[in-house]
């Protein structure tokens, strides 16, 4: 009797496409971008309006910022719960609808408070929901093309900048914030349709049983053995199977997905305890804190050394599409071989930059100044924005993204609700922009030393351990003995399934 045997597994069997389907996906992720990202920067376009309209002073209005992004960054482990358990498709279409409710509501608001709720709380849980599982979708579709399929795909937050702020202060002249506000609602709902262009990633000859997705191919690991053949998961297989255990076939299946419900629940935030992994949460918090205060209080800032209102949205404009120009052009460069070792290192770089423009610009008070300020910062802003996911990936490996992305931007969360109302209090105390500004760039500066700090560290102890005598060489790839040699999921836009039986 013929025995059923698995084909040999290879490399190039479950690799990611790096194409095809995948460019639609990075398109999905783009215009996901445009109405996540892009609409929330506008939001202080809408700043004097409501202060002028409602009444109250700088750090009150600036509240309806930071409960957008913290909402959004919040809730981001939501949307990485939802992407893994149903699929990315559900989670952003649910979000598309709750954001673009959220945006219509919030053209009725009849007090700040109400807008704290519509626009801040529902507006921002919808983006969270779409936000994450997008992103996470190109890394399943990318490997080798990684860099430029995400400073593509994350390109979309300075396009939409760049189109979105004049368009929102004409719709504003014409039909008011609340005509506005009613207009980007039906906007974002246009992510349900982005939602739907997720196609699920499945590659299949026999649907019997999923197999194991590969790590990252940028770090050359081979194809391990499957789940229930590790020795080091035996014992947790037992225990996560025996009250399931028959001698029946039927038995035997249930026991088996049982096993792997519980090893992915063990091991799914696994990558927490990772070294690297804390400095790098560690720098988010501080990017975090200092990112957003610019595109809160350049409008304002621009308004108050006597830039006219077209011209003080101009800046946005600039700073969006050269966002742009900073998302594809890092992207390319860290993905060419002499560079692709390099990336943590093009990161830092680009935090430092971005926290040197926001120490000068206190400096900068006419708009013929403040169009290289705006120039510089989204170069450096979208060069390190299009570089998160990428640095992510490295550290913890694409079999873990998804839910390290889920964490990565819960860390944007308080410091994104508290830094801009903390800017607004510092601006009602002092009566001026500088302090705020110095906020900004000093914690992106901090952001930036923590990293090379840690990387100068790292480097000194391989030189030691080189000239210890008798001392074996570490290993240079930061790829080694972090990312897990296999990940088997249940989520249905990362399954591959590729198993035929031969006799």
């Amino acid at each position: 009797m013929a025995q059923e045997k698995r084909k040999p597994r290879t490399v190039e069997d479950v690799l990611p496409p790096d194409g095809g389907w995948g460019w639609m996906i990075v398109a999905g992720c783009f215009m996901v971008t445009v109405c996540t990202r892009a609409v929330t920067r506008c939001i202080s376009i809408f700043f004097v309006e409501f202060q002028m309209h409602f009444g109250h002073d700088y750090s009150g209005t600036a509240w309806i910022h930071s409960i957008v992004d913290c909402t959004t960054m919040l809730c981001a482990p939501l949307g990485s719960f939802i992407g893994n358990r149903f699929s990315c498709r559900v989670a952003v279409i649910l979000g598309g609808l709750l954001a673009s409710t959220g945006l219509v509501l919030s053209s009725l608001a009849t007090s700040l408070e109400y807008l704290y709720l519509t626009l801040g709380v529902l507006t921002g849980v919808g983006f969270a929901l779409c936000y994450t599982p997008a992103i996470a979708m190109v890394g399943v579709y990318f490997s080798e093309r990684k860099a430029l399929a995400y400073g593509i795909a994350m390109s979309g937050s300075g396009i939409g900048t760049f189109i979105l702020a004049p368009v929102v202060q004409l719709l504003i002249d014409y039909y008011s914030w609340r005509g506005a506000l009613l207009i980007l609602g039906g906007f974002a709902s246009n992510l349900c349709v982005c939602g739907a262009v997720l196609r699920p990633i499945i590659r299949k000859e026999d649907v019997d049983e999923a197999r194991p997705l590969p790590v990252d191919s940028e770090c050359g690991y081979n194809i391990k053995a499957p789940l229930e053949k590790l020795p080091h998961d035996k014992a947790e297989s037992k225990r996560c199977s025996s009250s399931s255990s028959s001698s029946s076939s039927s038995s035997s299946s249930t026991s088996s997905s049982s096993s792997l419900r519980c090893f992915q629940s063990l091991h799914e935030y696994r990558f927490l305890l990772m070294p690297d992994f804390m400095v790098l949460a560690g720098s988010f918090l501080f990017l975090a804190n200092g990112c957003s205060l610019p595109f809160v209080y350049l409008v304002p800032y621009a308004l108050d050394v006597g830039v006219s209102h077209r011209q003080a949205a101009f800046l946005m404009s600039i700073l969006g599409v050269i966002d742009i120009v900073g998302n594809i052009t890092f992207g390319w460069l860290t993905d060419r071989r002499w560079l692709k070792q390099h990336r943590n290192l093009c990161y830092i770089f680009a935090l430092g930059m971005e926290g040197l423009c926001c120490l000068f610009l206190p400096l900068l008070r006419s708009f013929a100044l403040l169009v290289p300020f705006s120039v510089l910062y989204g170069y450096f802003d979208g060069a390190y924005v299009a570089l998160i996911p990428v640095v992510t990936s490295d550290v913890v490996g694409t079999p873990y993204l998804s839910s390290a992305l889920g964490v990565v931007y819960f860390l944007h969360a308080i410091p994104y609700l508290l830094s801009p109302p903390i800017g607004g209090w510092l601006v009602d105390t002092t009566g001026t922009y500088t302090a705020t500004f110095f906020l900004s760039g000093f914690s992106l500066i901090s952001s930036s030393l923590l990293l090379c700090t840690v990387a100068m560290i790292r480097r000194c102890q391989r030189c030691l351990h080189r000239d210890a005598p008798g001392a074996q060489l570490p290993l240079d790839d930061p790829c080694d003995s972090k990312q897990p040699d296999f990940y088997i999921t249940k989520n249905k836009d990362m399954m591959i399934t590729d198993t035929a039986p031969t006799s």
